[in-house]
């Protein structure tokens, strides 16, 4: 489940973190060091979590945002996972009755591991994504079909509630110049910018290139795009006293599903 949505929110800041001048010699508003405080996601349709109980192990699917399959064993051994996106091995160890740690792995390397706990009542289950370098990732789904079974609370079909979801929680980002009427972002993807119109590359991100629009001196536009096709479109608002600054998103994901952010961070 780690890196999915986190994945393409990161995207939309590094792509839309950038700054320069105009031609009229305006400044992005954005340049500086933000601190994210609040996160709200919305996904269209919302994600789908399936968990079916096998002897001595767990088959799970998820469908949505991000699609993996995986069937893993309770026996402390790696299991394999073919054919799913960041990783091809799997780790489960159920620590109590409600709570289990999956560890994702790839040839071998750790690349997150999944800490998961099912409520008391046995209608929540509460995921922390934890992968080294990033903030951790929590996720919160509903119980929305499958009996509850006495003996495994985890069995069921999960539906990610989006009103409790929180990304990435406490991120840094940092926007500066270039030094010659661009913007630098440094970070997991790093690219620099102009507002001239053009397609910038960004480098390490599942979009190609970006391009800018400084709409106002307090309002900043990018547009993304992957394989010639726009993909996501972020506006940026700066408040008034420049303290604290919106992001709103609106993307298309790979597999088609359209998704909203709201961002807000303080300086």
């Amino acid at each position: 489940m780690g890196g999915s949505i986190r994945t393409l929110l990161l995207i939309g800041l590094l792509a839309t973190v950038q700054a320069g001048m105009t031609q009229a010699g305006m400044t992005d508003p954005r340049i500086g060091v933000w601190t994210l405080i609040s996160a709200q996601s919305s996904l269209e349709p919302p994600n789908r979590l399936s968990i079916t109980h096998l002897h001595g192990g767990a088959h799970v699917v998820m469908s949505g945002e991000r699609h993996f399959d995986f069937t893993a064993s309770r026996n402390g051994h790696d299991s394999p996972a073919p054919g799913n996106l960041g990783f091809n091995q799997i780790d489960l160890h159920r620590i109590d009755k409600r709570q289990a740690e999956v560890t994702q792995k790839k040839d071998g390397t750790v690349v997150a591991t999944v800490r998961e706990q099912v409520s008391k009542d046995g209608k929540e289950l509460t995921a922390t994504t934890m992968t080294a370098g990033h903030s951790d990732q929590i996720t919160v789904w509903t119980r929305t079909g499958g009996a509850k079974l006495a003996s495994d609370p985890f069995v069921g079909e999960w539906t990610q509630d989006l009103s409790k979801t929180r990304l990435r929680q406490g991120l840094v980002l940092k926007i500066e110049a270039d030094g010659s009427g661009g913007v630098r972002f440094l970070g997991d993807f790093s690219y620099t910018a102009r507002f001239d119109g053009k397609p910038y590359d960004l480098k390490n991100s599942r979009n190609d290139t970006v391009t800018l629009e400084l709409v106002d001196p307090h309002t900043v536009d990018a547009s993304y795009q992957r394989d010639g096709q726009v993909t996501q479109k972020d506006t940026w608002v700066l408040s008034a006293n420049g303290q604290q600054m919106t992001l709103s998103t609106i993307g298309t994901l790979e597999s088609g599903q359209r998704l909203t952010e709201k961002l807000v961070f303080k300086k």
